[in-house]
């Protein structure tokens, strides 16, 4: 019995033959793979992000500064996932829905930026500054950072302003809740609302510190006078007062 001998196919048809089967490999994997992550940050709101872009330019130094320190988060929001209520002992984290940073750098950037547009100063915080001119420390615990999907989001954080090379300080404590309806674009609105009624009890309080200390700078020499923490403002809780 005789075998015939079959023809090799050529070689460029088996490469090519490969090559296809390897793209359609990853078509197929491209096909299953999990959808885009979405980013979001608690900067500056849609009318402010709208703004006409303004031209660089250099203004006199101000009176005072401030200097924003680093923000406590509780741990279980210190993720780049968007963790959001289920229910009052549950939570679930969204893998495709993240902060562009993590939460406590979203809030201190974001608190920064609103302080000195408000207070039209500069956050100092690792710069060097004039030994000549005051600032005033600003430092925040977020100890509840809630999101509740269609209902609400809340903050709640014990904060302080404090004169730096001095003992005068203010503690306050502020809980805030912003109503949101559906999807995580309202929540993450629901939190820079929230965190923009903070920002200006915080600015109220640097403004009372300010001329508080003002005040003492203008009675020293004649009455000895030491500037003393003004009390919380009306809108947030006074956790702890000293001078």
């Amino acid at each position: 019995m005789m075998f015939a001998r079959l023809p090799r196919p050529p070689r460029g048809l088996v490469r090519g033959a490969v090559i296809a089967g390897a793209l359609a490999g990853m078509a197929a994997l491209a096909a299953c793979s999990s959808p885009a992550s979405r980013f979001y940050t608690l900067g500056a709101d849609s009318a402010a992000g709208s703004a006409a872009p303004v031209s660089a330019q250099t203004t006199a130094a101000p009176a005072w500064l401030i200097e924003v320190a680093p923000i406590d988060v509780p741990p279980q929001v210190t993720k780049n996932q968007l963790v959001v209520q289920t229910g009052p002992t549950q939570v679930q984290v969204l893998e495709q829905d993240r902060w562009a940073s993590l939460p406590g750098d979203e809030i201190r950037r974001a608190l920064s930026t609103n302080l000195t547009e408000q207070l039209g100063t500069i956050d100092v915080y690792g710069t060097a500054y004039p030994d000549s001119t005051p600032v005033y420390r600003v430092s925040m615990n977020v100890q509840r950072f809630e999101s509740w999907p269609g209902s609400h989001a809340l903050i709640d954080a014990v904060w302080s302003v404090r004169a730096v090379r001095s003992t005068t300080v203010m503690t306050c404590r502020s809980v805030v809740s912003e109503p949101v309806s559906g999807g995580y674009d309202a929540l993450v609105d629901g939190h820079r609302k929230a965190l923009q009624e903070i920002s200006a009890q915080v600015a109220s309080a640097v403004r009372a510190m300010a001329a508080s200390a003002a005040q003492a700078r203008g009675n020293a020499t004649t009455k000895g006078a030491v500037a003393s923490a003004p009390p919380c403002p009306p809108s947030a809780g006074s956790a702890a007062t000293g001078a």
